[in-house]
């Protein structure tokens, strides 16, 4: 299938690894005109030549910590500078750590909210006279289902990660008259670094192993497992592509049916 991305522009932070990087190689071969974001320089280079190794297409880069106020401001902008403009953008960096309520004090909730919510406030404020300009403006933000479903000792986000739900929703309705569409992915239990490390903590907690815990979280899909970054990656291209012209507003569980409600 066509997804009518070729010679199109996008922008993919958090994308030196999981669910980011899979999601910027889904992209490159597609022909997407792309550039990358990470903290970490030479993951970023290193993710870079991967993808170039396994699309033949290379990606620009551009490292910096998108949580920080100037630096998403930057990182857009060098994005469209290079690219001559910008059509797609995915909002996407790590979580905040594992703790108990009590635990958490303001510098840490502080932290969260600049991870968990300004990223993305950011990032799309500075995108949006670029994506003004698009005859196929896109927006995916990375979200959790934990927005809708809490997952125990992840109170951080819980909390922010619904605002992000807030903020897309109310995007899609502010600005679809100039044509960008506005969606979220959230996913749950995918096989990245960050997974294995949440399931590392609740091993110490559980006094377990990490396997007999990610043997427990593989039960509550329908599937019996995790699911692949690859995965949720093929829902964030579709989304994200002129095939899904009429969708905007949606926010998207990507969980095996792990999420049980009907809305």
């Amino acid at each position: 299938m066509d997804l009518k991305l070729y010679g199109l522009r996008a922008l993919v932070t958090g994308a030196s690894r999981g669910l980011g990087f899979a999601t910027a190689k889904k992209l490159a071969a597609e022909g997407v005109l792309l550039v990358i974001n990470s903290r970490n320089e030479d993951h970023l280079h290193q993710a870079a030549l991967k993808i170039e190794q396994e699309t033949g297409v290379r990606p620009l880069t551009v490292a910096g910590d998108v949580s920080q106020k100037e630096t998403a401001e930057s990182v857009v902008q060098s994005a469209v500078t290079t690219l001559g403009g910008l059509d797609l953008l995915t909002t996407n960096a790590g979580g905040p750590p594992p703790a108990k309520f009590e635990d958490l004090d303001d510098t840490a909730w502080q932290n969260a909210f600049e991870l968990c919510l300004m990223m993305h406030v950011r990032l799309i404020r500075a995108a949006l006279p670029a994506l003004r300009q698009s005859a196929a403006a896109s927006v995916v933000t990375f979200t959790s289902y934990s927005a809708k479903q809490p997952i125990p000792n992840l109170v951080l986000s819980n909390t922010l990660r619904a605002g992000v739900l807030g903020l897309t929703k109310s995007l899609s309705q502010e600005y679809g008259r100039d044509g960008i569409r506005f969606n979220s992915v959230l996913p749950a239990w995918i096989e990245t670094e960050r997974v294995l490390s949440l399931m590392e903590n609740r091993a110490q907690l559980n006094r377990s192993t990490i396997e007999q815990e990610i043997e427990k979280q593989a039960q509550q899909s329908v599937f019996g497992r995790m699911g692949t970054a690859d995965e949720l990656a093929n829902a964030v291209v579709f989304l994200l592509s002129p095939l899904s012209s009429y969708i905007t507003g949606v926010m998207l569980t990507v969980d095996g049916g792990m999420y049980k409600a009907l809305y």
